[in-house]
This record gives structure tokens, C-alpha cells and sequence, in this order.
């Protein structure tokens, strides 16, 4: 279970990468120069193949020019589904 959630987080911060990376107007390349990666390394890590440490995280998002914890937290939209989810399932059981 434990594995499954560690799993769960590592894919959420992938996909950030990635949504922060086009968010950007950003090509893996000009992502991979700004950082100091190779493009394979950013093209890796945006597929799920490379776990990024942290040093490489800092790199991407001194890159991207955001702090670290947006790579960690949901995005409005998230929050706005998990509240209406919420708020049905509430509704259901009342």
C-alpha cells in the first residue's frame, strides 16, 4: 500500500513538471538548457523512466522559475474536484 502511494505522489510531481514545463511555453530542449539537463534527462523524467533527485527538482524549478512546493501541491482545479467530491458524497449519505 505504502508502495502504491509513494507511486501516486512521484506521478503527481511528473505531471506537474510537465503541466508547469507547457505552462511556461516551454520545449523539453529550452527546459533542458535552462536547467543545465540533457534533453533526455527532462524527456526521462517527464515520461516516468527518471526519478529526479532533488538537486535535478531545484534545477527544473529554478528553470521554471517556481518554488519547489507547487511541484507538491494540487493545482486549483484539483481542489475544486476534490471539494465537489466531497460535497457529493455529503450530499449522498445526509
Amino acid at each position: 500500500m505504502i508502495e502504491q502511494e509513494y507511486q501516486d505522489q512521484l506521478n503527481f510531481v511528473i505531471t506537474r513538471i510537465k503541466e508547469e514545463r507547457q505552462k511556461a511555453n516551454m520545449s523539453q530542449i529550452e527546459l533542458s538548457f535552462a536547467a543545465g539537463l540533457s534533453q533526455n534527462q527532462v524527456n526521462c523524467i517527464e515520461s516516468g523512466r527518471n526519478i529526479p533527485n532533488l538537486y535535478t527538482l531545484i534545477k527544473i524549478c529554478d528553470a521554471l522559475k517556481i518554488r519547489p512546493e507547487i511541484l507538491f501541491t494540487p493545482t486549483d482545479s484539483q481542489r475544486e474536484l476534490a471539494k465537489n467530491e466531497i460535497i457529493n458524497l455529503i450530499k449522498k449519505y445526509i
